[in-house]
């Protein structure tokens, strides 16, 4: 446990769960880290501390963390992703990024669906507040969890985007662009056929983060579009330059939180293809949405897209991306915990 500065009778304002566990997804990570790297310099009005070991559902988390906030005595606490005990002792907020899991069981293990309904959802419902990426999950939230609306707050996420952006990557061919992981939702299939049945004269690769995906491969090899590629693991300073390089970046998703990749890609000055459950608001008016699933309907946004002269990306996106920093994100989650601590 670190405590960053302690007011007069030594109780922090704010304690911040900084696990990093084993279910915690990459963007789960990069919210995580950012906030503990910025609330100190947004909110020095606060005494911040951290705490957290263990792994998700374990004892540590169970028995420990209860009994740790118990001693440290927060006036809040603030679990940045769903992993929570079931008795928090204190007053406390919660991040739920968005309830896939419950959206679509067909694809969540058994168990996950009584944890969130079970553990979850009695923990958000006692929280003084939800945070949460976009409005669409508000409703979500209350459908699925019972949560009360007017308890939730909705902040975007953001993007530090290097200064300056690396140079593109440059193919032989334009390339299509996909960042993310490769689970079910995320529905990559809609888009290799999308790919696959591209005509000839809008030839493109596909360009996928991530390991090889012989299914995914075995779809693709049905059409002549171009090359399918995987990238396997990419560091940040790649991604940013297969953004930079890509024709258009491509997200099939069923469903979002927010999807970072998104908005990394408008940073980059890339038109975004998306299918409409996986844009947030705040970024809907920068991008091209199809009806999710509708594999024909992405092919004729792509053929489009490629049968045309290089798009030019709108001044408006590029400003709308530039003001989602992380530096926003902990500027108003530092104002919903002055607002609860008042």
């Amino acid at each position: 446990m670190t405590l960053r500065r302690a007011p007069g009778d030594g109780r922090p304002d704010v304690a911040l769960d900084v696990r990093e566990t084993s279910h915690t997804s990459a963007g789960m990570l990069t919210y995580v880290r950012a906030l503990r790297r910025l609330l100190p310099r947004v909110a020095p009005d606060l005494a911040l501390a951290e705490f957290g070991g263990g792994d998700n559902f374990d004892l540590a988390e169970q028995a420990g963390m209860p009994l740790t906030l118990a001693r440290l005595r927060p006036r809040l606490v603030h679990f940045p992703t769903p992993y929570v005990p079931r008795f928090v002792p204190s007053a406390h907020v919660v991040t739920v990024h968005d309830v896939i899991d419950l959206e679509f069981p067909q694809y969540a293990k058994k168990k996950v669906g009584p944890y969130w309904r079970y553990v979850v959802g009695p923990v958000l419902r006692s929280a003084r507040a939800v945070l949460t990426d976009d409005d669409v999950t508000v409703g979500l939230l209350e459908r699925y969890l019972g949560v009360d609306p007017k308890r939730v707050r909705v902040i975007p996420l953001g993007v530090d985007a290097p200064d300056p952006l690396p140079p593109p990557v440059v193919r032989a061919r334009p390339y299509l662009f996909y960042a993310g992981n490769h689970r079910p939702h995320k529905d990559l299939a809609t888009l290799v056929r999308a790919w696959a049945a591209l005509p000839a004269e809008c030839a493109a690769d596909l360009v996928m983060t991530g390991g090889d995906e012989p299914g995914l491969r075995a779809l693709g090899a049905r059409g002549t579009a171009g090359e399918l590629v995987f990238t396997g693991e990419c560091s940040g300073e790649e991604v940013w330059r297969l953004h930079r390089g890509a024709a258009a970046y491509v997200h099939p998703a069923l469903r979002e939180g927010f999807g970072l990749p998104l908005l990394e890609a408008l940073r980059a000055g890339t038109p975004v293809i998306a299918a409409a459950p996986a844009v947030p608001s705040v970024l809907a008016p920068h991008v091209q949405t199809f009806a999710a699933g509708d594999a024909g309907a992405l092919g004729a946004l792509l053929d489009a897209l490629l049968a045309g002269p290089p798009r030019v990306q709108r001044a408006s996106a590029r400003a709308a991306a530039a003001a989602l920093t992380w530096e926003h994100t902990a500027r108003a989650t530092a104002d919903v915990y002055r607002e609860l601590l008042r």
